[in-house]
């Protein structure tokens, strides 16, 4: 489980971003997905252990042809 680590954070330059850009590149897709899950369940506040099944009476399927 990833943790915020409020010490981290400042105000950066356009180099500085960049840097962050290659330190995640240089880490496997893998880790990059998990880092990413992260944030989505932080920002809409869902479990990443036990997320939300998906509503599928919102979504209808037909077959053409």
């Amino acid at each position: 489980m990833y943790r915020l680590d409020r010490t981290s954070f400042s105000i950066k330059t356009f180099r500085e971003a960049d840097q962050n850009r290659e330190y995640w590149l240089k880490k496997p897709p893998s880790e990059r997905f998990r880092a990413a899950w992260y944030l989505i369940c932080s920002a809409y506040n869902i479990d990443p252990e036990n997320p939300p099944k998906m509503d599928r009476q919102k979504f209808s399927m037909r077959k053409h042809g």
